[in-house]
Protein backbone atom coordinates (compact mmCIF):
# COMPACT_ATOMS: atom_id res chain seq x y z
CA UNK A 1 0.00 0.00 0.00
CA UNK A 2 1.37 3.45 -0.96
CA UNK A 3 1.14 6.30 1.54
CA UNK A 4 -1.48 8.92 0.63
CA UNK A 5 0.82 11.65 1.87
CA UNK A 6 4.36 10.92 0.67
CA UNK A 7 3.68 7.96 -1.69
CA UNK A 8 6.12 5.86 0.33
CA UNK A 9 5.64 2.26 1.39
CA UNK A 10 2.99 1.71 4.08
CA UNK A 11 2.50 -1.46 6.11
CA UNK A 12 -0.59 -2.95 7.73
CA UNK A 13 -1.30 -1.54 11.19
CA UNK A 14 -4.30 -3.31 12.69
CA UNK A 15 -7.98 -2.88 11.95
CA UNK A 16 -10.75 -0.50 12.91
CA UNK A 17 -13.73 -1.67 14.98
CA UNK A 18 -15.71 -1.80 11.73
CA UNK A 19 -13.18 -4.22 10.25
CA UNK A 20 -11.42 -1.78 7.91
CA UNK A 21 -7.68 -2.28 7.52
CA UNK A 22 -5.39 0.52 8.72
CA UNK A 23 -1.92 1.31 7.35
CA UNK A 24 1.16 3.01 8.74
CA UNK A 25 3.81 4.87 6.71
CA UNK A 26 7.33 4.41 8.10
CA UNK A 27 8.57 7.46 6.18
CA UNK A 28 6.18 10.26 7.21
CA UNK A 29 4.67 8.44 10.23
CA UNK A 30 1.11 8.79 8.89
CA UNK A 31 -1.57 6.34 9.98
CA UNK A 32 -4.50 5.97 7.58
CA UNK A 33 -6.96 3.60 5.93
CA UNK A 34 -7.70 2.96 2.27
CA UNK A 35 -11.12 4.64 2.28
CA UNK A 36 -13.35 6.56 4.68
CA UNK A 37 -17.12 6.71 5.02
CA UNK A 38 -17.06 10.35 6.20
CA UNK A 39 -16.74 12.69 3.20
CA UNK A 40 -14.48 15.14 5.06
CA UNK A 41 -11.60 12.66 4.67
CA UNK A 42 -11.67 12.78 0.88
CA UNK A 43 -8.45 14.08 -0.66
CA UNK A 44 -10.09 16.97 -2.51
CA UNK A 45 -12.26 18.19 0.40
CA UNK A 46 -9.97 21.06 1.41
CA UNK A 47 -9.71 22.24 -2.17
CA UNK A 48 -13.49 22.18 -2.52
CA UNK A 49 -13.91 24.24 0.66
CA UNK A 50 -11.41 26.78 -0.66
CA UNK A 51 -13.12 27.03 -4.07
CA UNK A 52 -16.60 27.43 -2.58
CA UNK A 53 -15.34 30.05 -0.13
CA UNK A 54 -14.10 32.14 -3.08
CA UNK A 55 -17.44 31.87 -4.87
CA UNK A 56 -19.62 33.52 -2.20
CA UNK A 57 -20.84 30.24 -0.71
CA UNK A 58 -21.45 30.45 3.05
CA UNK A 59 -20.42 27.94 5.70
CA UNK A 60 -23.89 26.39 6.00
CA UNK A 61 -24.28 26.04 2.23
CA UNK A 62 -20.78 24.56 1.90
CA UNK A 63 -21.60 22.00 4.59
CA UNK A 64 -24.78 21.08 2.74
CA UNK A 65 -23.07 20.77 -0.66
CA UNK A 66 -20.15 18.69 0.62
CA UNK A 67 -22.22 16.68 3.12
CA UNK A 68 -19.89 17.45 6.03
CA UNK A 69 -20.42 19.35 9.27
CA UNK A 70 -20.08 23.13 9.68
CA UNK A 71 -17.67 22.55 12.56
CA UNK A 72 -15.32 20.64 10.26
CA UNK A 73 -15.41 23.40 7.63
CA UNK A 74 -14.65 26.14 10.16
CA UNK A 75 -11.81 24.05 11.60
CA UNK A 76 -10.30 23.41 8.15
CA UNK A 77 -10.48 27.11 7.20
CA UNK A 78 -8.67 28.14 10.39
CA UNK A 79 -6.04 25.40 9.98
CA UNK A 80 -5.25 26.40 6.40
CA UNK A 81 -5.17 30.10 7.28
CA UNK A 82 -2.54 29.41 9.95
CA UNK A 83 -0.24 28.08 7.22
CA UNK A 84 -0.39 31.36 5.30
CA UNK A 85 2.13 34.13 5.99
CA UNK A 86 2.19 37.71 4.77
CA UNK A 87 4.06 37.76 1.44
CA UNK A 88 7.40 39.52 1.21
CA UNK A 89 7.63 42.06 -1.60
CA UNK A 90 10.90 43.22 -3.12
CA UNK A 91 9.79 46.26 -5.09
CA UNK A 92 10.38 50.00 -5.13
CA UNK A 93 8.99 53.13 -6.79
CA UNK A 94 5.54 51.63 -7.18
CA UNK A 95 2.08 53.19 -6.88
CA UNK A 96 -0.19 52.00 -4.06
CA UNK A 97 -3.77 52.58 -3.00
CA UNK A 98 -5.01 52.32 0.60
CA UNK A 99 -8.59 52.09 1.80
CA UNK A 100 -10.86 50.85 4.59
CA UNK A 101 -13.98 48.73 4.16
CA UNK A 102 -16.72 48.62 6.78
CA UNK A 103 -17.96 45.18 7.86
CA UNK A 104 -19.92 43.62 10.72
CA UNK A 105 -18.53 41.12 13.24
CA UNK A 106 -20.56 39.29 15.87
CA UNK A 107 -23.82 41.23 15.52
CA UNK A 108 -25.27 43.92 13.30
CA UNK A 109 -24.28 46.92 15.38
CA UNK A 110 -20.71 45.74 16.01
CA UNK A 111 -18.82 47.74 13.41
CA UNK A 112 -15.37 46.66 12.21
CA UNK A 113 -13.06 47.60 9.36
CA UNK A 114 -10.83 45.86 6.85
CA UNK A 115 -7.86 48.12 6.12
CA UNK A 116 -5.47 47.13 3.35
CA UNK A 117 -3.07 48.28 0.63
CA UNK A 118 -2.94 47.21 -2.99
CA UNK A 119 -0.37 47.71 -5.72
CA UNK A 120 -2.14 49.73 -8.41
CA UNK A 121 -0.65 47.83 -11.36
CA UNK A 122 0.06 44.29 -10.14
CA UNK A 123 -3.16 44.19 -8.04
CA UNK A 124 -1.28 42.35 -5.27
CA UNK A 125 -2.35 42.91 -1.67
CA UNK A 126 0.62 44.23 0.29
CA UNK A 127 -0.92 43.86 3.75
CA UNK A 128 -4.27 43.96 5.52
CA UNK A 129 -5.58 44.24 9.07
CA UNK A 130 -9.00 43.64 10.61
CA UNK A 131 -10.18 45.73 13.56
CA UNK A 132 -11.22 49.21 14.59
CA UNK A 133 -10.40 52.12 12.33
CA UNK A 134 -7.81 53.56 14.68
CA UNK A 135 -4.59 55.41 13.93
CA UNK A 136 -2.62 52.48 15.34
CA UNK A 137 -4.22 49.96 12.97
CA UNK A 138 -3.97 52.22 9.93
CA UNK A 139 -0.30 52.86 10.70
CA UNK A 140 0.38 49.12 10.35
CA UNK A 141 -0.74 49.31 6.72
CA UNK A 142 1.01 52.57 5.90
CA UNK A 143 4.30 51.32 7.36
CA UNK A 144 4.09 48.18 5.21
CA UNK A 145 3.85 50.38 2.14
CA UNK A 146 6.41 53.00 3.19
CA UNK A 147 8.99 50.25 3.71
CA UNK A 148 8.80 49.62 -0.05
CA UNK A 149 9.85 53.22 -0.85
CA UNK A 150 6.72 54.01 -2.88
CA UNK A 151 6.61 56.61 -5.60
CA UNK A 152 3.09 57.65 -4.61
CA UNK A 153 0.37 56.53 -2.20
CA UNK A 154 -3.28 57.21 -2.97
CA UNK A 155 -5.93 57.30 -0.22
CA UNK A 156 -9.30 58.85 0.50
CA UNK A 157 -9.52 62.04 2.57
CA UNK A 158 -9.44 60.36 5.97
CA UNK A 159 -7.44 62.75 8.18
CA UNK A 160 -5.46 59.94 9.82
CA UNK A 161 -3.46 59.35 6.64
CA UNK A 162 -2.10 62.91 6.59
CA UNK A 163 -0.07 62.35 9.76
CA UNK A 164 1.27 58.96 8.61
CA UNK A 165 2.25 59.55 4.97
CA UNK A 166 4.75 62.17 3.79
CA UNK A 167 3.03 64.95 1.86
CA UNK A 168 5.27 64.50 -1.17
CA UNK A 169 4.12 60.87 -1.53
CA UNK A 170 0.45 61.36 -0.72
CA UNK A 171 -2.49 62.00 -3.06
CA UNK A 172 -6.13 62.15 -1.88
CA UNK A 173 -7.94 62.83 -5.14
CA UNK A 174 -10.93 60.51 -5.48
CA UNK A 175 -10.20 59.53 -9.08
CA UNK A 176 -6.92 57.92 -7.98
CA UNK A 177 -8.48 55.24 -5.74
CA UNK A 178 -10.60 53.54 -8.39
CA UNK A 179 -8.54 50.33 -8.37
CA UNK A 180 -8.99 49.63 -4.67
CA UNK A 181 -12.64 50.73 -4.73
CA UNK A 182 -13.25 48.17 -7.48
CA UNK A 183 -11.41 45.56 -5.44
CA UNK A 184 -13.71 46.33 -2.50
CA UNK A 185 -16.65 45.44 -4.71
CA UNK A 186 -14.93 42.20 -5.77
CA UNK A 187 -14.40 41.24 -2.12
CA UNK A 188 -18.05 41.87 -1.27
CA UNK A 189 -19.13 39.84 -4.30
CA UNK A 190 -16.85 36.85 -3.73
CA UNK A 191 -17.03 36.59 0.08
CA UNK A 192 -20.56 36.15 1.35
CA UNK A 193 -19.70 37.35 4.87
CA UNK A 194 -18.82 40.76 3.41
CA UNK A 195 -22.05 41.27 1.47
CA UNK A 196 -24.18 44.27 2.36
CA UNK A 197 -27.83 44.10 3.45
CA UNK A 198 -27.65 40.44 4.37
CA UNK A 199 -27.88 38.25 7.46
CA UNK A 200 -24.46 36.76 6.62
CA UNK A 201 -21.54 38.08 8.67
CA UNK A 202 -18.56 36.79 10.64
CA UNK A 203 -19.13 35.86 14.27
CA UNK A 204 -15.49 36.43 15.25
CA UNK A 205 -12.54 38.52 14.09
CA UNK A 206 -10.50 35.30 13.91
CA UNK A 207 -12.84 33.77 11.33
CA UNK A 208 -12.98 36.96 9.27
CA UNK A 209 -9.19 37.22 9.19
CA UNK A 210 -8.80 33.53 8.30
CA UNK A 211 -11.24 33.89 5.40
CA UNK A 212 -9.44 36.96 4.06
CA UNK A 213 -6.08 35.20 4.28
CA UNK A 214 -7.39 32.31 2.22
CA UNK A 215 -8.98 34.58 -0.36
CA UNK A 216 -6.11 37.05 -0.72
CA UNK A 217 -3.07 34.82 -0.21
CA UNK A 218 -4.43 31.28 -0.63
CA UNK A 219 -2.18 30.78 -3.66
CA UNK A 220 0.57 29.89 -1.16
CA UNK A 221 -1.16 26.63 -0.30
CA UNK A 222 -0.95 23.31 -2.10
CA UNK A 223 -4.22 21.39 -1.95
Amino acid sequence: MKCKNCKGLAVKNGKQSNGKQRYYCKTCKLSFQRSYNYRAYKIDTNKSIYQLLRESVGITATARLLSISKTTIIKRIKEKACLITKPLFNEQNQYYELDEMRVVVGYKLNEAWIMYAINRYTKKIINFIVGRRTKRNISVITKSVLQLYPKMIFTDRLKTYKSLIPKTQHDTRKKNTTVIERHNLTLRTHLKRLSRRTICFSKTFEMLEATLKLYLWGYQLKF
